[in-house]
């Protein structure tokens, strides 16, 4: 599965899925600080259906619904209990989606920051928070992702912490993304090149951002990434930057919009795109129409 993935990067540009915790949201009209991960468990045809719509927008990489499936963030909801349950739920239903929708998908198991600092600048001890990614990543693996996609994280080093943990499970892909700010940097102040230097010695499949605010930053991200790594770029921006109407976030960017962007920053150098919140299935097909130009055009100058 390794060499099959990397082959698939070196066809051409790939395309991700979008937002999951946004579509359940609003889907689900769920009020905010409800735990969209236990969904598993409790809606499992609501989880399934945002999948098939993604694939059926054209998608050909699905992350599962596990973004905040650790012990540590599910302990706030009394859920370490079945920690292991929900992980390897999402993955039979993102599978069960992929049959539904008869066609061939790269499964990525989805992994999120832990949600407490580690130490010395926070409660967790490095033994916790390897532990906590150990306890989650192994689930997934057990349940028969393609991948590991380390998302949305804030600091390069809670990020090569959880590499070191999946590479210590299995010898499978690993998407690295943090999240970057309006100034272009993470929260924790690490710069996109900072960020290339030290992940691209590591050996991954692709490096990059996600979420972030919105498109025209993240574009800037990956200008300043791709120069400086042969490793691939992914990108996966927000459908702008938020606003509350009665109590919700809403999302701004069109799909035309983020289409066009996803061009840019595949001429900019990002090999797998799509999206992150506020992004639907219709962001989703949008910029499948703008990666099949974006492929015409390659084998044209060609």
């Amino acid at each position: 599965m390794l060499q099959g993935f990397y082959q698939r990067l070196a066809q051409g540009p790939l395309l991700a899925d979008g937002a999951m915790g946004t579509e359940l949201s609003v889907r689900g009209n769920l009020p905010l600080g409800t735990c969209l991960e236990h969904l598993n468990l409790t809606k499992p045809g609501l989880v399934r259906r945002v999948h098939l719509d993604y694939l059926e927008a054209g998608a050909e990489l699905i992350e599962t619904n596990t973004y905040g499936a650790n012990r540590i963030k599910l302990e706030a909801y009394g859920l370490t209990d079945v920690t292991q349950e929900i992980n390897s739920q999402a993955v039979k239903l993102a599978r069960e989606a992929q049959r539904l929708a008869g066609q061939p998908v790269w499964l990525a198991g989805s992994v999120g920051p832990l949600g407490k600092a580690i130490e010395p600048l926070g409660p967790l001890s490095n033994d916790e928070a390897r532990d906590a990614f150990h306890q989650q990543i192994t689930a997934l693996v057990d349940a028969g992702v393609d991948l590991i996609t380390l998302e949305t994280f804030l600091s390069l080093a809670e990020i090569q912490l959880a590499i070191a943990v999946v590479k210590s499970v299995g010898d499978l892909p690993i998407i690295a993304q943090l999240t970057f700010t309006q100034e272009g940097r993470t929260p924790a102040d690490d710069s996109p090149e900072e960020v290339a230097n030290s992940l691209a010695p590591l050996g991954l499949a692709a490096i990059g951002a996600n979420c972030s605010v919105g498109s025209e930053p993240m574009l800037r991200v990956v200008e300043e990434m791709a120069p400086r790594t042969n490793t691939r770029i992914s990108a996966l921006p927000n459908a702008g930057f938020p606003t509350e109407d009665n109590g919700r976030l809403v999302y701004l960017s069109s799909p035309a919009y983020m289409a066009e962007y996803a061009g840019r920053m595949l001429d900019s150098g990002a090999a797998i795109i799509g999206g992150c919140c506020g992004t639907t299935p219709a962001h989703v097909a949008a910029m499948r129409e703008e990666i099949t130009r974006h492929r015409w055009g390659t084998n044209d100058e060609g």
